[in-house]
C-alpha cells in the first residue's frame, strides 16, 4: 500500500471535507432531479486547485502529480462522480496548441477554472475502436471544415471548447487529428448542434450526440502530434488513455467507498429483530468482503499512479487498476444496496446513485473486456 506524505494527507483530508460540507448537500438534491452541477460548486472547486492539480505552478496550478489528482478524484467522487468527472476536462488537457504564448494563455485560465474542454471522440459506430471514426475534416485554405456524428460527449455545451477527433486522410491509426473547437459556455457554435442523450445515471453530467456540418475550424486549432506532425490525433488522443484509466480507476473506489460507507451507517442503526442488523454475522461479512475490496481497488491505482508518476511504462498497471476498481465498485454498490433491503430499492438514499454510477465505470474510458484484452496482451507479448 502507498504511504502517503503528510502534504498528500492534507490534501486529501481538505477534500474529504469539501465533499462532506459542500458536495454532497448538492449531490443529494440535484442527482435525483438529473441536474447539471452548478457553476457555484465549479467555481468552489476551482478556488481550492482542483481544476489545476497537474498543471505547473508557473500557470497557476498546483504542480502536483497523478497520485495528488487520484486522491483528490477519490475524495469527489464519493460524494459525485460528476464532480469528479469535471476536473479531467482540465488539469492540461487540450491546450497542446503549437503557438506557446497561447498555449501558456490556456493553462492559466484552465488552472482557475475557465477553461473547461468537453472531448468528442465516440462515435455512433467508433467506440472502443477510436481509430474507426468517421468524422471527416477537409482542409480549405487556413481552415479545416468538419463533417460527422459524435456520441457521448459530456458537458459539451456547458464547456469552453470541445476537443474533436477527425480524420483528416484515410487510415485507421494514421490520419487522425484533434481539433480544439473553442465556443461560448452554454452554446454550441456555428455548425454544431446536439441532442442530450437520456441516462440512467452519471447525472451532473449532461452526455449529448452531436451533429457537425460544415463547422469551419482554424488549421491553427489542430493539435500536433508528439513531434510536431499533423495526421497524429491518435497519439494525442492516446497520450491520455493512461490518464483516463486511473482517473476511472479513483472515481470507481470513490463510488464503492461511498456505497460502503453509507451501508455501515445505515447497518449500524437499523434494527430488525429487536437490535441493529450491524450485529449479523450475515451483515458483518458483507461489510468486510466490501471495505476489502475498496482497499485492494485503492492500493492498485496508487501503485499505478506511482509509477506514472516516476515515468515508468505503466498501461498494464493502468489497465489492472481500472479493471479491478470498476469490477470491485459495482459489485461493493451493489451489495450496499442489499444491506439496505427494499429501501436500497428506492431513490430515497444515495446508495443506489452510488451503484448507478459504479456501473458506468466499467463502461467509458475503455470497458472491461478491453482492459481484459490488454493486460492478456501484455503477459503473451513478454511470455
Amino acid at each position: 500500500m502507498t504511504i502517503l506524505t503528510d502534504a498528500q494527507v492534507k490534501l486529501r483530508t481538505q477534500a474529504r471535507e469539501f465533499v462532506a460540507d459542500e458536495l454532497l448537500p448538492v449531490a443529494n438534491k440535484l442527482d435525483p432531479l438529473q441536474g447539471d452541477i452548478p457553476w457555484s460548486t465549479i467555481d468552489r472547486m476551482a478556488e481550492l486547485g482542483y481544476f489545476g492539480i497537474m498543471i505547473d505552478r508557473e500557470f497557476g496550478g498546483l504542480g502536483l502529480g497523478m497520485t495528488e489528482y487520484c486522491l483528490i478524484t477519490e475524495e469527489l467522487s464519493r460524494g459525485w462522480m460528476s464532480a469528479a468527472s469535471i476536473i479531467a476536462r482540465a488539469n492540461g488537457t487540450g491546450v497542446g496548441v503549437a503557438d506557446p504564448e497561447w498555449r501558456a494563455d490556456l493553462l492559466r485560465r484552465q488552472a482557475g477554472g475557465r477553461f473547461i474542454t468537453a472531448g468528442a471522440f465516440s462515435e455512433p459506430e467508433a467506440g472502443s475502436d477510436v481509430a474507426a471514426v468517421s468524422c471527416r475534416a477537409e482542409r480549405q485554405g487556413d481552415v479545416f471544415v468538419l463533417n460527422g456524428r459524435k456520441r457521448w460527449c459530456g458537458w459539451a455545451k456547458a464547456a469552453d471548447a470541445i476537443l474533436v477527433l477527425a480524420r483528416t486522410a484515410p487510415g485507421r491509426r494514421e490520419g487522425l487529428d484533434v481539433f480544439l473547437v473553442e465556443k461560448r459556455r452554454g452554446e454550441f457554435p456555428d455548425g454544431i448542434t446536439g441532442n442530450p442523450i437520456p441516462k440512467i445515471g452519471y447525472h451532473g453530467i449532461t452526455s449529448w450526440d452531436l451533429e457537425i456540418t460544415d463547422l469551419e475550424v482554424p488549421s491553427s486549432h489542430l493539435l500536433p502530434g508528439p513531434d510536431g506532425e499533423t495526421g497524429r490525433g491518435f497519439e494525442v488522443f492516446a497520450k491520455l488513455i493512461n490518464w483516463g484509466r486511473l482517473h476511472t480507476a479513483a472515481r470507481a473506489v470513490g463510488a464503492a467507498r461511498g456505497a460502503l460507507e453509507d451501508a455501515t451507517a445505515y447497518a449500524a442503526k437499523r434494527v430488525q429483530f429487536g437490535k441493529p442488523i450491524s450485529s449479523f454475522q450475515g451483515i458483518k461479512f458483507r461489510l468486510a468482503d466490501m471495505a476489502t475490496e475498496v482497499a485492494a481497488a485503492r492500493t492498485l491505482y496508487q501503485h499505478a499512479a506511482a509509477l506514472f508518476d516516476a515515468g515508468l511504462d505503466c498501461q498494464q498497471e493502468c489497465s489492472m487498476a481500472k479493471l479491478f476498481a470498476s469490477e470491485a465498485a459495482e459489485k461493493v454498490a451493489s451489495s450496499a444496496m442489499q444491506v439496505f433491503g427494499g429501501n436500497g430499492y428506492t431513490t430515497e438514499h444515495a446508495v443506489e446513485r452510488h451503484w448507478r454510477d459504479a456501473r458506468l465505470t466499467q463502461i467509458f474510458e475503455g470497458t472491461s473486456e478491453i482492459q481484459r484484452t490488454i493486460i492478456a496482451q501484455h503477459l503473451l507479448r513478454n511470455s
